[in-house]
């Protein structure tokens, strides 16, 4: 029986960031591409439109990455994939790092500049745990192709997220060195040693097969 599988990237990325999972001919993978944010709209609210590309008629399975963890939280809230994954992401807002939530309640975040969303120096490159030319080349691709205007939106929407409720059957996997969302303020099910926050990409091989590992077995 065929796996179907929804993939959502994170903030400033696409579905490049997943190349590099590897998953057996009958897992079917759909990317749950970007699509354009009205004015003022909430995370769940669009996490609804876009869930609407889901054909709930077949059991499917969620993976999100980062900003794209909230969004698949949101969705299966709803819609009740068999299993949702999350990889560096966050689950429940009061799990986000105090100083992202902070942010949210000031509203500063509407006046960063959008141009510096376009920025992708060493520091940045760090930060994301890029290690090698690849790593760095594929990153720097992305902030580049990214969208300002969408960035500064989902800035927003992650910093005055308030959700409560983790779904059921929600598998939360997240890395030691992740510099963006530090472990520290997590309870993951599922710890990579050594990944950063690009551990989907860094530490492909090891996230696939716990994913196939974790939906063969349940079937």
């Amino acid at each position: 029986m065929t796996k179907r599988i929804y993939l959502i990237s994170g903030l400033g990325a696409d579905r490049r960031a997943f190349r590099k999972l590897t998953f057996p001919q009958d897992f079917d993978l759909v990317y749950l591409d970007w699509i354009s944010p009205q004015k003022n709209e909430s995370l769940e609210d669009y996490a609804a439109r876009l869930a609407l590309n889901i054909d709930t008629s077949t059991p499917f399975y969620l993976i999100g990455l980062s900003f794209g963890g909230m969004l698949a939280t949101e969705i299966a809230k709803k819609l009740k994939s068999v299993h949702t994954f999350l990889i560096s992401s966050s689950p429940v807002y009061k799990q986000l790092p105090w100083y992202y939530r902070m942010p949210g309640r000031l509203s500063s975040q509407k006046l960063i500049p959008i141009r510096l969303l376009k920025k992708s120096n060493g520091i940045v490159m760090k930060m994301l745990g890029a290690k090698t030319h690849d790593e760095r080349m594929l990153l720097k691709q992305l902030v580049v192709d990214s969208d300002p205007a969408f960035m500064k939106w989902a800035l927003t929407c992650i910093l005055t997220w308030r959700n409560k409720d983790r779904p059921a059957n929600l598998t939360h996997i997240h890395g030691t060195a992740d510099l963006i969302l530090p472990v520290k303020y997590y309870k993951p099910d599922v710890i990579i040693s050594d990944g950063g926050h690009f551990m989907v990409y860094t530490n492909a091989e090891e996230i696939s097969n716990y994913i196939v590992q974790k939906i063969n077995n349940a079937d």
